[in-house]
């Protein structure tokens, strides 16, 4: 069962995390904690930061699903805070590590599929190319994400519910509003 591997070594990642610091742990820690071999690892991810890689985008399909539509994607929102929040110390480690890119890339995939679910939703039966649609979605998960690094960069300490309120005060009716103005070029 190679997803169960996969599953095993995010656990242990994630475990090891509350531990020790993202560059002080090998695949050896890892695969020692698991029980498996070094091959059994390498047979599933190049390096550990292909495993971190692969867990953000774990995170993100369970934080999203079903959440991607104009009545939904606030809820979606604050799956996205919740999620990062549930995997504080793992988020918190990475983002100060070498590889806070992923931490970063991890974000505006989470985010932009949650936008461009609504983007879609909202443009169905207009002249709206697939071009302006990602340009939209592309304008406000940088907008979002934006808010949300800077929320991680100061330990994740405000309540999440009152950013994910006003964000969703900023957004209301905007995205409606690009799409119109798109139209009416």
């Amino acid at each position: 069962m190679p997803n169960r591997t996969k599953y095993e070594l995010e656990a242990s990642l994630k475990k090891l995390l509350l531990q020790k610091p993202l560059d002080k742990i090998t695949i050896n820690d890892l695969t020692s904690d698991c029980g498996i071999s070094r091959m059994a690892f390498y047979y599933h991810f190049k390096d550990i930061y292909d495993l971190i890689e692969w867990v953000c985008l774990e995170d993100a399909a369970r934080a999203l699903q079903g959440k991607k539509t104009y009545d939904s994607w606030q809820e979606g929102l604050l799956q996205i805070f919740e999620a990062v929040l549930e995997n504080k110390p793992f988020i918190l480690n990475v983002y100060h590590s070498v590889s806070r890119e992923q931490i970063e890339n991890y974000l505006y995939k989470l985010t932009y599929d949650l936008i461009m679910g609504v983007v879609e939703e909202k443009s169905a039966g207009t002249a709206v190319t697939q071009e302006e649609k990602a340009f939209i979605a592309d304008f406000y998960k940088y907008s979002f994400v934006g808010v949300m690094l800077d929320w991680i960069r100061q330990g994740m300490k405000e309540d999440y519910h009152g950013i994910a309120e006003k964000i969703s005060l900023t957004l209301k009716g905007n995205i409606a509003n690009s799409i119109r103005n798109f139209t009416e070029k």
